[in-house]
């Protein structure tokens, strides 16, 4: 089955080939021995978190800070 690549490289998938996946919107992609290999991914709230976490470059220190802090009793403004 043929699927051709845009001008902006982007790629349709065929419909009966998606049928044959459960519904999915992310797919990992590698190159293995000239061949582009698509695997369907479930992306679930934790690894958003998880990916958001490692972006901040946050430390464990800088986790008990703020859990200290929230912990604390804070002057309210109303």
């Amino acid at each position: 089955m043929l699927a051709k690549l845009t001008a902006k490289n982007q790629l349709t998938l065929p419909k009966s080939i998606t049928n044959e996946i459960a519904p999915t919107e992310y797919f990992d992609i590698k190159v293995e021995n000239g061949q582009i290999i698509l695997t369907p991914v479930k992306i679930h709230p934790t690894d958003a978190v998880r990916t958001k976490l490692a972006a901040l470059d946050l430390s464990e220190q800088d986790i008990l800070d703020a859990v200290t802090w929230a912990r604390s009793p804070q002057d309210l403004v109303l």
